[in-house]
């Protein structure tokens, strides 16, 4: 059976880093950040960190917390009936017991954490969608806040620890995969 693993962390902790190498290794990839970012592009709206907050969060009051995984489900199916899937950017609470109750043991959280500093001048250099300190600190108060982050971080299934260099963070998701490979 092919595995599911959902990369958790926020803003600036390293996700999308994680998510390459697991491409890398040819697992499919689900984007759960796509879900605004084309919303926004379909509707000829900026793509902006205010404006996707915005979809994210227009989202989550019309279908609820659980939104971008109702709305991702059929693909995350559709992907992981071919290939193992990683699962870039999952957020809400409500988005994990929905994919648990998808998937059940399938499903892997990997958890991304990074020293709150590190990821404010990470984002602030970063060459798509750059963040100002202050913008940073408004995504995480609203993430946390408004859109159940922090759970999926604390029941996480594994976590590596991204304050480093990027060989370190290679070397831990090595780790992981080992891990990975001893469970199923």
């Amino acid at each position: 059976m092919n595995k599911a693993v959902a990369v958790v962390g926020m803003c600036g902790s390293g996700k999308s880093v994680l998510c390459k190498y697991f491409t890398e290794r040819g697992w499919d990839s689900v984007y759960f950040g796509g879900v605004a970012v084309s919303q926004l592009v379909k509707n000829n709206i900026p793509v902006n960190e205010l404006n996707e907050r915005h979809i994210r969060e227009q989202l989550r009051k019309e279908l609820g917390m659980g939104a971008f995984a109702i709305i991702l489900k059929e693909e995350i199916l559709d992907k992981l009936s071919r290939s193992n899937v990683v699962l870039d950017g999952l957020y809400s609470w409500s988005e994990y017991l929905i994919l648990k109750e998808l998937l059940g043991d399938e499903l892997v959280v990997l958890a991304v954490v990074t020293n709150s500093e590190i990821r404010k001048a990470r984002l602030a250099n970063r060459n798509v969608r750059p963040l100002s300190a202050e913008m940073v600190d408004s995504r995480d108060v609203a993430e946390i806040e408004h859109s159940e982050k922090g759970g999926p971080i604390a029941k996480a299934d594994y976590y590596v620890t991204n304050n480093g260099t990027e060989e370190e963070l290679k070397a831990q998701f090595e780790q992981f995969m080992q891990w990975l490979e001893k469970r199923f």
